[in-house]
């Protein structure tokens, strides 16, 4: 298979037939290896001429300085290769699980994934929990073994591990083992089809003929490689003829290795390393071009029109109707927005008009919208190199720039007909922090600011709360708060304040009482008059307000009746002991005075806030607290823990049940003021193999000794 030879920049021209695309996403913990091994898959296919050029971050990756000093890459990057007359786009994902949205960006813009694992610090939670991600969906996926060369190394151990976590059998079989030179660093491969050497031990690859000891080194994994094979292949005989002792041919083991990947039942195994020299690249793009499938193999995003109106499905055509969709937007400091775009069908071509729609997260801040929208350049981004191509054809991916209008996830079609792709799902943002301005000047440019975070980021969720009155911004994790609020100083010069959240807490009357309401004022001219009385009962919880009138003998004229109301209502909205909402009441207006020429609306409500207020003191005044309804999904063996974690947080614990596959699904009632920071505490208590969501479920009366610290910490 002939290779463009390092150090030479390939400048191949767009793809112009879909079979010729493979759209590959990287996956894995961070600091695996994944950027590195891309850029070593540049090198050895000439797309760069030294290394570097990717790590200095592409058109798509943010280079914000708080990023690079932090070192951790925390967003969706595209790095496009040609290899063997294939254009192969590289998915560079974050290795951090405050970032797995833009992981699931990655998943829907890829045919199949790539999972990164580094044979000294193995497989983390996060990674098995992707990988079943990616069963769920058929999705085709290899793994690769980086750090080969590594001092702590354990290639054969990490293989065996990558085996038993993600629980394919022989589905997960290596094509290769390391050769190990005599001061035992690996040196090469040994091909376990071929039964030959791939010797980088000079600094080049060099293909030669086994050394008389490797067959019986090999023979074990081997002869395990040979009937994960013949085990998926579609030739029924091919296992009788195995088991009778025939040698089956090279080029029938290698065809059927690769319809077995293409389908996503056989999981090849391969093994790399970077220093001195980067060895198994090129094994490693031969799978990539010739075992992952082509977009015209892999299934498409269902699509309706924006109105929900059902669509026939798409299908990877060039000549078809246009459909894309937005999978990653991100801001440049010299061309603007850019968003980062899967073509699915048509083609895109730049200079066109475009339809624009979004429907899809009006809960956390993106209204739903279509507008029309004109292209501007169309750029094939690599590190700081922007490419400029005139057309995307199905299955092809590519950047879009100055699109002021899509955000991630938005899909793009032609203004005469119109599509909405369905969204893919995104994780809850479910860690709050509450911002506030740092100065009067960045109050007036942080509206904007967090309109385009938002645009930018699905995974964020922008609460303004209108009890509060703060701004909360609801994200992934500590590291994912740390990134965007860098991202406003740095990117759009707004510094902020963090200040302790504050639940919406509510009041309600605990018994029964009776207040009096009076206003008489003279001061020259029309007086102020109004007198009320009313009484007051607590209703059963989340029963609201009731109103009644029992005045008789015309105490109160009719005209002034609803301006009690009124007042009532309004004193129940400051609240009538800490400052909170009044809630669940019954107010009865029994008898009150009003004066022929000073009685006036305005009195008559002064005189009903006035009225709930004495009652308020007559009576005991219990403060209510939001109780969530939390649902945990987290493994058997953390379950005492995450129950015991819930019970010191006041939470009631509703059930439990399994749900298979050694989970175990806890559900119960906690206050939200416990909730603030589960997020972080639950990641940590389970080692981020657990998962919760949360829904409000109504307000309940807080404990005595809690409202008390409440009331003096304010």
């Amino acid at each position: 298979m002939a290779q463009t030879a390092p150090g030479r920049e390939s400048k191949s021209a767009p793809p112009s037939d879909p079979a010729a695309i493979r759209n590959v996403v990287l996956v894995g913990p961070s600091h695996a290896g994944k950027t590195t091994l891309i850029e070593h898959l540049a090198l050895a296919t000439g797309a760069i001429s030294r290394a570097g050029t990717v790590e200095s971050g592409s058109t798509l990756s943010d280079s914000d300085e708080a990023e690079q000093r932090q070192q951790r890459s925390v967003s969706l990057s595209l790095v496009p290769i040609d290899h063997d007359g294939v254009r192969i786009n590289l998915l560079d994902t974050p290795g951090y699980a405050d970032f797995v949205g833009e992981v699931r960006a990655g998943l829907r813009a890829a045919d199949a994934a790539l999972f990164v694992v580094s044979a000294v610090d193995g497989v983390d939670a996060a990674t098995c929990m992707l990988w079943d991600e990616c069963a769920a969906v058929g999705m085709p996926r290899a793994i690769v073994v980086t750090k080969a060369d590594r001092e702590r190394a354990d290639v054969e151990g990490t293989i065996e591990h990558c085996q038993s976590l993600f629980g394919e059998g022989q589905g997960v079989l290596p094509l290769y083992l390391p050769m190990h030179a005599d001061d035992g660093h690996v040196a090469g491969l040994i091909g376990l089809l071929s039964q030959r050497i791939f010797d980088y031990s000079g600094g080049v690859r060099v293909d030669r003929e086994a050394d008389p000891q490797h067959p019986s080194l090999i023979e074990d994994a081997r002869t395990a490689l040979l009937e994960g094979i013949i085990t998926e292949s579609e030739d029924e005989s091919l296992m009788d003829r195995f088991l009778d002792g025939e040698e089956i041919p090279f080029d029938t083991l290698v065809d059927d290795l690769e319809k077995a990947v293409a389908r996503g039942h056989f999981f090849p195994v391969l093994v790399t390393a970077t220093a001195p020299v980067g060895f198994g690249m090129h094994e490693l793009l031969e799978v990539l071009v010739r075992g992952f499938p082509s977009p015209l193999e892999h299934p498409l995003p269902a699509v309706t029109s924006p109105d929900g109106s059902p669509q026939a499905p798409l299908t990877c055509d060039p000549s078809g109707p246009l459909c894309a969709e937005v999978v990653k937007t991100s801001s440049d400091p010299y061309v603007g927005r850019m968003s980062l775009v899967r073509v699915f069908s048509g083609t895109l071509r730049a200079d066109s008009t475009l339809h624009v729609s979004g429907h899809f997260m009006t809960d956390r801040g993106h209204q739903d919208h279509d507008i029309d929208e004109r292209v501007g350049s169309l750029v094939s981004p690599l590190g700081k190199t922007q490419r400029a191509i005139g057309s995307v054809i199905a299955g092809d991916i590519a950047a879009v720039a100055k699109l002021g209008h899509a955000e991630t996830g938005d899909t793009l079609s032609s203004p005469e007909h119109p599509l909405l792709i369905e969204p893919w799902v995104m994780p809850d943002p479910l860690l709050p922090v509450a911002i506030v301005a740092h100065s009067t000047s960045d109050e007036d440019k942080l509206t904007g600011a967090l309109g385009r975070l938002v645009a930018e980021d699905p995974t964020m969720r922008l609460e303004r709360n209108a009890e509060t009155g703060q701004i909360v911004l609801w994200c992934m994790g500590e590291a994912h708060v740390d990134v965007v609020l860098d991202r406003l100083k740095g990117r759009y010069g707004v510094s902020v304040d963090s200040e302790p959240l504050r639940v919406s807490l509510r009041e309600t009357f605990t018994g029964p009482a009776r207040g009096h309401g009076r206003l008489v004022k003279q001061s020259g001219g029309h007086g102020q008059y109004a007198v009320c009385d009313i009484e007051v009962e607590p209703l059963p919880a989340g029963s609201g307000f009731e109103f009644v009138d029992k005045v008789v003998g015309g105490a109160v004229p009719r005209q002034f009746i609803p301006s009690v109301e009124k007042g009532v209502r309004s004193q129940m909205a400051k609240g009538v002991s800490a400052g909170y909402p009044v809630v669940d009441i019954r107010v009865t207006l029994v008898d009150g005075k009003a004066h022929s020429v000073d009685s006036s609306d305005m009195a008559f409500q002064t005189a009903g806030g006035i009225a709930l207020r004495e009652a308020a003191t007559a009576s005991s005044i219990s403060l209510l607290e939001p109780i969530d309804e939390v649902l945990v999904l987290v493994p058997d063996e953390y379950v005492g823990a995450v129950m015991s974690d819930l019970s010191g947080r006041r939470g009631r614990v509703t059930g439990s049940e399994g749900v298979g596959a050694g989970r175990t699904k806890i559900t119960a009632d906690v206050p939200g003021l416990e909730l603030t920071r589960y997020a972080i505490d639950l990641r940590s208590l389970a080692h981020g193999t657990a998962t919760f969501t949360r829904r409000y479920r109504g307000h309940e009366p807080m404990p005595s000794q809690v409202a008390q610290g409440l009331s003096g910490a304010s």
